[in-house]
């Protein structure tokens, strides 16, 4: 079988257990459920809330950088720390946050294989005592939107002909079911998709426990049936930019693109964007 192109980035339950107490290292929990952590984690790690910490509160965006030094000074996380993430849902959450880290210029990012589901059905221990960690000067070494799409990239995008990959469930992707449906909160005028995506949900990427694919069965999906190339120009978008951070992180770090964008404003706003083109069965 063949390798991931950057293994080092997947780390093992074992690994974990073996470093919950380096001081080179913060675990960082970040779920779908933001009541999750309190009922138990992993010793020594920190929560990371994707609702309320990573997202700015006023404008629709991630948190600025200002708040994010914050935040990781408070979380008691410095520059030379590594970050190993995990969380729930087959670690959708986990990749969300490492994404935003990496826009926000921190690259030192791990991805704990199986996440949270893994660890339990290991029956690992977990605790609710919060890790009291002493505070930090994090300061933001330099914001890189190179893996982040805007609306206008995605348009720019089509006049290229360039791949998207839409990682919606295919319901979503005809616009059977839509946004309103699927998620009140998040409603859209238009259900459908955007012009010349590939559906390929998000989860195809992942094993029953929550680990990734092999690298063959992932080249299998993205490579055979998408028709992928290397050097392609890549983008994936969803409804708010969660589960197709996912799908950022197989395609870049499983499967070595190097030049994969997450778009985050995803069908939330392209499907309440006007003039902007979809495509329907």
């Amino acid at each position: 079988m063949a390798e991931y192109s950057n293994p080092e980035v997947l780390v093992s339950t074992d690994w974990v257990a073996e470093h919950i107490d380096d001081p080179g290292i913060v675990i960082v929990e970040s779920n779908e459920d933001i009541l999750l952590y309190e009922t138990g984690h992993i010793q020594n790690a920190v929560k990371v809330d994707w609702q309320n910490e990573l997202q700015d509160q006023l404008v629709r965006d991630y948190v600025n950088k200002d708040d994010f030094e914050r935040l990781m000074s408070e979380k008691g996380i410095s520059n030379d720390h590594t970050v190993v993430f995990y969380g729930d849902r087959s670690n959708w959450w986990a990749c969300y946050a490492m994404w935003t880290f990496n826009v926000l210029g921190h690259e030192k990012c791990l991805i704990m294989n199986g996440g949270r589901q893994k660890w339990v059905d290991e029956e690992r221990p977990l605790t609710k005592d919060v890790a009291e960690r002493a505070k930090t000067e994090y300061k933001v070494p330099g914001i890189n939107e190179s893996i982040r799409a805007f609306r206008d990239d995605v348009i720019t995008h089509l006049e290229g002909n360039n791949p998207l990959i839409d990682v919606r469930s295919p319901k979503e992707f005809t616009g059977e079911l839509t946004h309103m449906e699927a998620y009140p909160q998040e409603g859209c005028l238009r259900g459908g998709h955007v012009p010349t995506a590939k559906n390929v949900p998000w989860a195809r990427a992942a094993n029953e426990d929550g680990t990734f694919k092999s690298a063959d069965e992932l080249a299998a999906i993205y490579k055979e049936e998408v028709g992928l190339k290397d050097g392609d120009d890549v983008i994936a978008y969803c409804r708010i930019g969660e589960r197709s951070s996912h799908t950022w992180f197989v395609l870049s770090y499983l499967l070595g693109f190097q030049n994969v964008r997450n778009y985050d404003g995803s069908w939330t706003e392209w499907g309440n964007l006007v003039r902007a083109p979809i495509e329907k069965p």
